[in-house]
């Protein structure tokens, strides 16, 4: 009932053009935290946030004991539509710690990009792209492939220059660390290259350490190594993917190295 009335408000708040075209997310039942805006963007989909938490998946990776079922997004459509609830079928759930906003095709729409997990299959990545009147899943790529494993998104980036946009993720920061580098081209994704003994996450932390930076030489994608003793930064060359050490870990030293600090 409560999502319902707040897909209603969703529909009247859209009055008096685009500007006006807003959701609050207190006007649902926004999972704490979750809410990312695009500052930069003008057009649709400018911000999306996580809704109604579950608790049919009982991992507790992120140190709760739900995960939330329904993506929420402000989308301005070719009939005004605002605020679109999208709600996954019993078999899934988002666990992840916030949806990620990024025109991954060029057209001027944010994709929304979130990591989902199966119960009995485990995490995947996931691309939703907005067609203008609905929330559509564009791309995944395969499961893990067993329950209770997982995946911690660093972020999405053209990391080699190439004009295509790729995203980048631990595969099981806990067990695999291993760094992925998906190329999203043509709707579809493609492991472009891959690494290990990196992450990016410790069992029970609500928050995913690591970021991709823009400084002298190009996009770097900045983790952990396994010990979390170092930070790591890592280039994608073609299909290779390069990494240097920036020197000792810390929460501190991460943020300011995301800052070309």
């Amino acid at each position: 009932m409560a999502r319902g009335l707040a897909y209603v408000l969703a529909l009247l708040l859209w009055a008096g053009g685009a500007g006006a075209c807003t959701v609050d997310p207190a006007s649902t039942t926004a999972y704490p935290g979750s809410v990312t805006v695009d500052p930069d963007t003008r057009g649709a989909v400018s911000r999306a946030w996580f809704d109604n938490p579950v608790t049919r998946y009982r991992h507790f990776v992120l140190g709760r004991e739900h995960e939330p079922e329904t993506l929420w997004v402000d989308a301005i459509g070719n009939q005004g539509l605002c605020g679109h609830a999208l709600t996954l079928d019993a078999d899934h759930v988002f666990e992840d710690v916030a949806p990620r906003l990024a025109d991954l095709d060029g057209d001027g729409t944010n994709e929304v990009i979130v990591a989902r997990s199966h119960l009995s299959q485990g995490a995947q990545l996931a691309v939703y792209r907005w067609t203008g009147t609905n929330l559509i899943l564009a791309a995944t790529t395969p499961y893990i492939g067993r329950s209770n494993r997982w995946l911690a998104i660093v972020g999405a980036a053209d990391l080699d220059g190439d004009g295509a946009m790729e995203i980048a993720y631990i595969d099981r920061p806990h067990l695999a660390r291993t760094l992925r580098v998906w190329r999203y081209a043509d709707g579809t994704l493609t492991e472009a290259a891959a690494a290990t003994g990196l992450t990016n996450h410790r069992i029970g932390e609500g928050h995913i350490s690591s970021g991709i930076r823009a400084c002298d030489g190009g996009p770097e994608i900045l983790t952990a190594d396994t010990n979390w003793t170092r930070l790591i930064a890592t280039r994608l060359n073609g299909q290779r993917l390069a990494a240097r050490d920036l020197g000792p870990w810390s929460p501190q030293v991460l943020d300011a190295a995301l800052t070309c600090s």
